[in-house]
């Protein structure tokens, strides 16, 4: 599948993927100064200096980058963005810091990762009763911890 991609800003770096068999694509920080500073529990956004067609029937997931979360306490501040098929502007991160610490994001720097996915477009049918079923309206933790 080829995705059309347009890059805004002149030090914008597309898009790339960490390995063959990846499913994310790398998002890179594309930013007027050299660096943005997050202070402890902030959150900044962030551009990216592209934006994207996601085809019809598709969406962008914007995840954390693994490395960025688990080492850098870094992460999305939405945990997962959407990208629509219908957007065309520039694909930003709100990127927050979970840590106590200040942490720093040069330009260039990989921020996020975007990854294509297939969704339904749904209609609502509003109903007076649910179909009944074995588990009913047991939700968090009622299954039990083992």
């Amino acid at each position: 599948m080829r995705i059309r991609i347009k890059r805004l800003k002149e030090n914008a770096k597309l898009p790339t993927s960490g390995s063959a068999l990846a499913a994310g694509y790398d998002l890179y920080a594309c930013m007027e100064e050299a660096a943005a500073v997050l202070a402890p529990h902030d959150t900044v956004m962030i551009g990216t200096g592209v934006a994207v067609a996601v085809p019809e029937g598709y969406f962008g997931g914007i995840f954390a980058r693994s490395g960025l979360a688990a080492k850098q306490s870094l992460r999305p501040a939405n945990c997962v963005g959407v990208v629509d098929s219908d957007y065309r502007g520039e694909i930003k991160v709100a990127l927050h810091n979970d840590s106590n610490q200040e942490r720093r994001i040069e330009n260039g720097e990989r921020i996020a990762q975007l990854v294509v996915l297939p969704y339904l477009s749904l209609e609502f049918e509003e109903v007076e009763e649910l179909d009944e079923t074995e588990r009913g309206e047991g939700g968090f933790g009622h299954t039990g911890r083992k």
